[in-house]
């Protein structure tokens, strides 16, 4: 220790900082080669502090460490003298991940005997200096000089940046002179707040190319396994794509899509669409107990609902063949071994060691040839493969046997590929550039390289991005079915839910999930955001799209006397008031019409300034003012009735207050919902400690069987989405008939508090 300490002060590491590098191990060990290599060079003591501080930032920046002594002799040569140098030598090499390294295209890319006279850069910072001195004579010292700095060096790639600076500098003295008082006062500060909201999902994940690797260049992503085929693998991989990105979006077919799954859809398709290139929807149908023909179908829909195109719809049960037969090459090359643990044995972190690992290679190949033809019991025998994963697990399961039909193959298999061991092999199978896949799968990204790379195929990159979770609700398949059948919600549609389907039913538009995607942004980090976000992302895109009708959800009949027995006209309603040249409808107004009860009072109270006895109400769009001569009770003494008069609103004073109406209306249903879960973390046992069926809440739904809407609607179809006046926003339920239509309420109108 004291030696190495020894070493890399002579280098000029100061002490505290040789102290500091020792404690890591990984940099300690790569400094001291890189030093020890130098001296071979230059002798003990020819590494001076100049060139100790470059090996110093090589060894801690440098990923492949096979490199290090030729980037060492490099630097020890007085072939690498700078930083910038430095920075082109490690994208050089990481760039050229096989050997040998062709050293005239290596020192041509690091400006090695590159030299810049102090004319150049003169003339360089002379010309960047005309360009902008218009501006420069206008904002004086308050100019980004940085801009300067940039373009200059942009112009002398090799050129030491210290002089650059004061090359600049001195041209900007020589033409503002020095600086006034007016130039030392402070600029103000202007805030520049950028965040996923301000900016179209389609933008973000164009940013996000720019932090993934370009298709073809799979070794530049820092973990990628390089092997002596990697690049001729590559080279044929971009053959068939052409360069062109490919994603896929590989739900398991075993229940709904939720809006989890929206964010999945929007990276994957979206991510594709916004660089050009294509994405598959495929099928991870390897478990054939789980999986039904109805997920299948709700897939595809809700993808195609959301917007995207599937380039082309794919199963993994497509690949089976190939896939079992990658699998014997694995145990050929001694990769795998046939196991007969039992499942229980396996689970866990700290399962014991497999007594059968070291099996003869034979051995396992004839056994996995009697796992195929039906030898062996479920449970008896895997294929397992000998790695251990990043969570520490050893040895995943690769094939399980499994006798029971599959949907798509029928009778023909009797064992069947794991997720771990299919999902990579997919991918290679159809040339996916990105991989793109939740945080949870982190841990399998050392597994997912070393399967492709121990059957020398094409291996993609997997990137991970955040789950996105809601509070005040539960997305697990498991959950959702113990909901269904506990009887708390009707099926996998049900309004309070936040599968995709239930979204749809209650009415959210499409956009609106993206849009709210997009608000969340392509996050690393896992995000949990509240759901009425997702309710305001709704009410923008409805605002803009919902037709305006008139509805009364609990009515009250009023009848107006002075309006004959048989009055009957027509009042034009625009479709959206802000913009009547986006349409209109129209609407019989007749004798009796009907209003909300609570836009009634009997009573007079402070600061109401809807209908009463004393007071006077607007009817809106139709052009009358009611005032009440009458309130008719049962005997229950409830208001039932009222009897009116109306005048024009042209010559009566201005009421207080308007109020929506229908006449001769619709008979519908209206299904109001809240949240199913009282608390925000329904599934979390400190704040749920009975369970999330506990935490049902009593009131989360109700329906008003006698509400009236006006006739314009209808002509509507399932789905069709509306505002109803003052009221909210609702969407046309498959549970509509001919005779009855049932709308959903999909969100409130934004709160008005000064409204009563």
């Amino acid at each position: 220790m004291a030696d190495m300490l020894a070493l890399f002060t002579s280098i000029g590491l100061s002490e505290q900082k040789a102290k500091e590098t020792l404690k890591n191990e990984a940099l300690s060990s790569a400094l001291k080669d890189a030093v020890t290599q130098a001296q071979r060079v230059r002798g003990a003591s020819g590494v001076d502090k100049t060139m100790g501080t470059l090996l110093y930032n090589m060894a801690s920046r440098l990923k492949d460490t096979k490199r290090l002594t030729f980037l060492s002799d490099n630097i020890a040569q007085c072939k690498i003298c700078t930083e910038l140098q430095l920075a082109a030598a490690l994208d050089f090499v990481k760039s050229h991940p096989q050997e040998p390294i062709n050293q005239k295209a290596f020192e041509e890319a690091c400006g090695v005997g590159v030299v810049i006279t102090p004319e150049q850069i003169e003339d360089a910072v002379e010309t960047v200096i005309k360009k902008h001195k218009e501006q420069l004579l206008n904002e004086r010292y308050r100019f980004n000089m940085g801009l300067l700095m940039g373009e200059a060096r942009t112009a002398l790639k090799w050129a030491d940046g210290k002089v650059i600076k004061n090359e600049v500098d001195m041209q900007v003295l020589h033409l503002l002179g020095p600086k006034t008082e007016a130039d030392l006062e402070k600029k103000p500060k202007v805030t520049h707040v950028m965040t996923g909201e301000g900016k179209s999902l389609m933008e973000q994940l164009r940013g996000e190319a720019l932090k993934f690797h370009k298709p073809g260049e799979n070794y530049k992503t820092e973990g990628y396994v390089i092997t002596p085929n990697t690049m001729d693998l590559l080279k044929k991989h971009l053959e068939i794509t052409g360069g062109q990105i490919r994603t896929r979006f590989p739900p398991e077919p075993n229940g709904i899509l939720h809006i989890g799954h929206a964010k999945a859809i929007n990276f994957n398709f979206g991510y594709a669409k916004a660089n050009n290139g294509i994405c598959f929807l495929r099928y991870d149908d390897t478990n054939p107990e789980k999986e039904e023909e109805k997920y299948f179908t709700a897939i595809k829909d809700m993808v195609e609902w959301l917007g995207y195109k599937p380039y082309a719809v794919t199963h993994a049960s497509d690949n089976f063949q190939q896939l079992y037969d990658l699998a014997v090459d694995l145990v050929r090359r001694g990769h795998a071994y046939v196991c007969h643990q039992k499942g229980e044995e396996l689970k866990g972190h700290n399962a014991p060691a497999s007594p059968w690992r070291d099996r003869p290679v034979e051995e396992s190949l004839v056994l996995f040839d009697r796992m195929k033809k039906g030898v062996f019991a479920e449970g008896e025998a895997t294929l397992r493969m000998k790695m251990v994963m990043e969570d520490g697990k050893m040895d995943p399961v690769a094939y399980r046997i499994k006798y029971t039909p599959h949907h798509r193959t029928g009778d023909e298999w009797c064992i069947y590929p794991t997720y771990d061991y299919t999902h990579c092999l997919c991918d290679s199978i159809e040339n996916i550039t990105h991989s793109l896949c939740t945080k949870e799968f982190q841990a399998r990204r050392s597994s997912y390289f070393w399967l492709c790379n121990a059957l020398d195929v094409y291996c993609p990159v997997q990137w991970e991005y955040g789950r996105l979770n809601l509070t005040y609700t539960v997305v697990s398949k498991r959950k959702i079915i113990k909901l269904v059948e506990t009887g708390v919600v009707r099926d996998w549609d049900d309004p309070r839910l936040f599968t995709l389907t239930a979204l749809r039913r209650r009415g959210f538009p499409p956009e609106a999930i993206n849009n709210f995607c997009a608000r969340v942004g392509v996050t690393v980090s896992q995000t949990t955001t509240e759901p009425h976000l997702l309710e305001s992302c709704v009410r923008d895109v409805l605002n803009d799209s919902a037709p305006r009708v008139m509805a009364v959800l609990e009515p009250l009949k009023v009848t107006i006397t002075n309006l004959p027995e048989n009055s009957k006209s027509d009042v034009r309603v625009p479709d959206f008031p802000a913009n009547e040249a986006k349409g209109s409808h129209v609407v019989p107004f007749t004798r009796t019409i009907f209003i909300e009860q609570s836009d009634f009072r009997e009573v007079m109270e402070k600061g109401y300034k809807r209908l009463t006895p004393e007071q006077p109400v607007g009817l809106r769009h139709a052009g009358y003012i009611i005032s009440v001569q009458k309130v008719i009770k049962d005997a229950q003494g409830k208001v039932v009735e009222l009897e009116v008069t109306c005048c024009s609103s042209d010559t009566a004073e201005k009421p207080k207050a308007f109020i929506h109406w229908v006449s001769q209306p619709l008979l519908c249903e209206v299904r109001l919902y809240e949240r199913l879960f009282l608390h925000k973390h329904p599934e979390d046992p400190a704040e749920v400690p009975s369970g999330f069926l506990s935490d049902i809440n009593p009131v989360s739904t109700s329906a008003l069987h006698s509400a009236l809407v006006d006739i314009s609607v209808k002509e509507a179809k399932v789905f069709d989405k509306f505002q109803f006046e003052r009221v909210g926003y609702f969407s046309l339920d498959p549970d509509s008939t001919a005779d009855k239509f049932v709308f959903n309420r999909t969100v409130t109108l934004k709160e008005d508090p000064g409204k009563i």
